[in-house]
């Protein structure tokens, strides 16, 4: 049997991120520039090199594979590669295959990435108010994100939604979220800003809203009961006894979640990121164009790298400053 990967820290890597993208037809504020310059195409993964990439992970016991971005459903002929990635799911090589997306072709093809294979889909919302959410997507319509939600729930796709915690944003709508949710049975899962990206326009600090507040809210209504489900990525779950609804919780910065890492994230130029929170990477590459008939190289390329992921992340605004911060923006990592 091939060995599977074992990072330092003996935490086992089953769960690979992979931006098929850097491209979104959103600009979110807590995500991307409002002017972003787009990598050339030519240096991007081609949907052939990312299928044998995934496919390499897969070989070394990833299980879990989510698509990410940018916005992944943007990509030129993206559905060749998802269901490329159904004979993993077929051969039970990989348990799960998913997407992070903001919503908006999800109308288009969400009876095709049900016929790959694809169960679960995350929708990034952040406030149910139509100006509200021009202003946090800049370019965004959210009509046409609701029109993809009721699509994926029809065509049978489990959604949940992420909502990024934005302090002086969605503060009032905690309750209106919540509620919207639990009447179309639907996950939520609350995300702690992260100090990424270029910090000139954002005020990080400004717009950071601690998990622990937002549960102290909640509990002024609800009963929240911890749950000690774990679905492969960081949230904590609780139920709120009230409704019955799952709510999850993702806490970079007030509860750090890196004892439990298992996972890496791979962009879409093939730069492997041990960690979201570390400039640190691998190129895998000039591995895999380089050695196109031998897997070998690129095997050994990512071995190298898991032996270098870091104990966690150094996310911080105790200071009152964006301490930790990655100069990279969210949609060069995948989100």
């Amino acid at each position: 049997m091939t060995t599977k990967l074992i990072d330092p820290f003996l935490r086992p890597i089953s769960y690979l991120r992979v931006s098929v993208t850097d491209r979104c037809d959103f600009r979110c504020v807590y995500c991307m520039a409002e002017n972003m310059t787009f990598l050339p195409k030519k240096e991007l993964l081609t949907l052939e090199e990312l299928d044998r990439m995934c496919s390499t992970f897969i070989g070394l016991g990833v299980e879990k594979l989510r698509i990410t971005g940018g916005e992944p459903l943007v990509r030129r002929d993206i559905m060749t590669f998802f269901q490329a990635m159904t004979r993993h799911l077929d051969s039970g090589a990989l348990q799960e295959l998913t997407l992070t997306t903001n919503g908006s072709q999800l109308e288009r093809f969400a009876d095709q990435l049900f016929a790959a294979g694809v169960r679960r889909v995350n929708v990034s919302l952040d406030t149910l108010d139509e100006e509200k959410f021009a202003r946090v997507t800049r370019w965004g319509r959210l009509p046409q994100v609701l029109r993809g939600i009721d699509a994926a729930q029809k065509a049978g796709l489990r959604v949940k939604i992420n909502t990024v915690a934005l302090k002086g944003f969605n503060e009032n709508e905690l309750f209106t979220l919540t509620r919207w949710c639990a009447a179309r049975d639907i996950d939520l899962t609350f995300i702690e800003v992260m100090p990424m990206g270029d910090l000139g326009n954002e005020d990080r600090v400004g717009q950071y809203w601690s998990l622990d507040d937002l549960r102290d809210q909640l509990r002024q209504e609800y009963r929240l009961t911890d749950l000690p489900e774990r679905t492969g990525g960081p949230a904590r779950y609780v139920r709120l006894e009230e409704t019955g609804q799952k709510l999850g919780f993702i806490t970079p910065l007030t509860h750090n979640f890196c004892e439990s890492c298992n996972r890496v994230r791979l962009t879409c130029t093939g730069e492997l990121f041990m960690c979201l929170g570390q400039e640190d990477n691998a190129d895998l590459r000039a591995a895999l164009r380089n050695h196109p008939e031998d897997d070998a190289p690129l095997e050994a390329a990512i071995r190298d790298a898991i032996a270098h992921k870091p104990k966690g992340h150094d996310f911080d605004y105790s200071r009152q400053r964006a301490d930790g911060q990655v100069s990279r923006h969210m949609s060069h990592t995948g989100g």
